[in-house]
């Protein structure tokens, strides 16, 4: 699955990286970046952790992109 990060809507609220603490991380201004890149689209492999991260964001700034 690819995920993308809209940073402009990102409010800081940590859900993604509770679920999901080896993939998400933080820059210095609170707003959620991969763990180990500052690219805002990646793939992962099918992880229930990871797609309850991503449908947790209550703000839409996390999606799974369908190829």
């Amino acid at each position: 699955m690819k995920i993308k990060i809209i940073p402009d809507k990102c409010i800081a609220c940590g859900l993604c990286n509770l679920h999901a603490p080896k993939v998400f991380d933080y820059h210095d201004n609170g707003i959620v970046k991969f763990y180990d890149t500052d690219k805002v689209q990646k793939e992962f492999s099918d992880d229930s952790s990871l797609l309850l991260g991503v449908k947790s964001c209550p703000t839409g700034a996390l999606k799974i992109l369908r190829d």
